[in-house]
């Protein structure tokens, strides 16, 4: 009996953990419809910023404009961003990006330049602190729903960096959301800033549905609603002062974009891992019972055995 009473207090634990991981992963489907919302909500400003850069464009040449954030020198110093998440429990989310950002590093340094990590995410603090790399600043505990507060406090940090020419290069390594069961880490140079990054594209966003009694997420395409500015457009100050002043506000909302991106890809690995071991704790516990029924009909029967067998003793 006590072999019987140990797998039903296993069928229990396996039970709560079941009960967890898809609490879990019903949060993170909530936080997606979060991030979801918050994407679509940013497009008005994201669309009015780009047609006032696409306005500027047209009346300016961008290679006689002297701007800090477009300053193209020599490339000695290159600063990583690289964007994880502070919690686990979301597959390889973290450890992929970490793979991508070492990566670019070896690759940096047999080009004979040198490095510097700018770090969003406990867990990528975490690792490469415990490896000695270099690292300018760190960036944790941010809601994971990210916010355009937080998105200008590490825009500031990359800028004072590449102003102050401590480093020549900003790049960029985060998540690209794909689907729900798909993401791709990639890089993205940020600074200097290319006036070729500035051009009105498609822009695509990703939305949360249910189908066959599940989750899916899938990105669609959303037609720009940015317009070129008329022609007879005057502006009060002088176009190269207002271009100087629009690229920070580019750049921030470029990140907060990327964090968003990277937020999405976090939320989805973490319901696909929960998924799957709600999935696992389901098939252990069928297992754990059929074990459990057939430890029982087997303790019943030696019972039986003892009975009858008592009986006959009695009888001769």
């Amino acid at each position: 009996m006590a072999n019987l009473k140990a797998i039903r207090d296993q069928i229990q634990s396996v039970k709560n953990t079941k009960k967890i991981t898809e609490a879990m992963r019903l949060v993170a489907a909530a936080k997606v419809r979060r991030a979801q919302q918050q994407v679509i909500a940013t497009r008005p400003f994201a669309d009015r910023l780009a047609q006032v850069l696409y306005g500027l464009k047209d009346r300016l040449s961008f290679e006689d404009v002297d701007l800090p954030l477009m300053d193209s020198r020599e490339v000695k110093t290159v600063a990583i961003l690289v964007v994880t998440g502070d919690r686990g429990l979301c597959g390889g989310y973290n450890s992929n990006i970490i793979k991508k950002a070492e990566q670019r590093a070896k690759e940096l340094k047999a080009q004979g330049l040198k490095y510097t990590y700018v770090i969003v995410g406990r867990k990528a603090a975490q690792y490469f602190q415990r490896r000695e790399q270099p690292i300018a600043a760190t960036f944790t505990g941010l809601e994971q729903i990210p916010t355009a507060m937080e998105a200008n406090k590490i825009g500031d940090k990359i800028t004072a960096l590449f102003l102050g020419e401590e480093v020549d290069r900003v790049e960029l390594v985060y998540t690209k959301f794909v689907s729900l069961i798909a993401s791709r880490p990639v890089i993205q140079t940020l600074l200097p800033l290319s006036p070729q990054g500035l051009e009105v594209k498609d822009d695509e966003v990703f939305r949360l549905t249910t189908r066959g009694g599940g989750f899916e997420v899938s990105r669609e395409k959303m037609t720009s609603t940015v317009a070129p500015l008329p022609k007879d457009t005057i502006f009060e100050q002088d176009p190269t002062q207002i271009l100087a002043s629009l690229l920070p506000l580019y750049l921030n909302n470029q990140l907060l974009r990327s964090l968003q991106e990277a937020a999405a890809s976090e939320l989805a690995a973490r319901m696909t891992a929960m998924n799957n071991a709600s999935d696992n704790a389901k098939s252990l516990i069928g297992s754990l019972t059929l074990t459990y029924n057939k430890a029982r009909q087997a303790a019943i029967t030696q019972e039986i055995l003892e009975v009858v067998g008592g009986a006959e003793a009695l009888q001769g």
